[in-house]
């Protein structure tokens, strides 16, 4: 075995390790929605660029905080509904078996579970950069619709 091959072996084994003991990870409260990796991994065909698959779970009524993605996200409902807005579009309710596109940076001002007793559920499929994180806080000021592009 080549000792590029080797070291991507390495990788991909300490990387899945990590994915597996991880906890879901959750913002500071409990009423935020519950985030479960699955799996990551390096693109080979774009340097520095990586695949998360995760889900995410909305009790009945949850919110989560508005928020930007570095990267692209896809989104599949697995069960349930969510009710989603992105910056400069209508609210749109999706349900169990539609998906949507975030493109890289877009303001995410809504994400709800659209019920009020059952759970949703979500699919989510992004593409990050080396060390950048599934999703950030919107800086203050830009939940109202400030900003349009948050710098860098």
């Amino acid at each position: 075995m080549n000792a590029t091959l080797a070291r991507l072996s390495v990788l991909l084994l300490a990387g899945a390790t990590v994915l597996a003991v991880t906890p879901p990870l959750r913002a500071h409260d409990s009423r935020s929605e519950s985030v479960q990796p699955l799996m990551k991994q390096a693109i080979s065909d774009a340097p520095g660029k990586n695949v998360l698959i995760a889900t995410v779970t909305l009790a009945p009524g949850q919110s989560a905080a508005p928020h930007l993605h570095p990267g692209s996200i896809f989104a599949y409902v697995l069960e349930g509904s969510v009710t989603s807005q992105l910056e400069g579009q209508s609210p749109h309710t999706y349900t169990q078996g539609q998906t949507w596109y975030e493109a890289p940076r877009v303001h995410h001002l809504v994400t709800r579970n659209a019920s009020a007793t059952q759970p949703a559920k979500l699919l989510v499929w992004a593409v990050v950069g080396d060390g950048d994180p599934i999703k950030l806080p919107l800086p203050q000021g830009d939940k109202a619709g400030g900003s349009k592009t948050p710098s860098p």
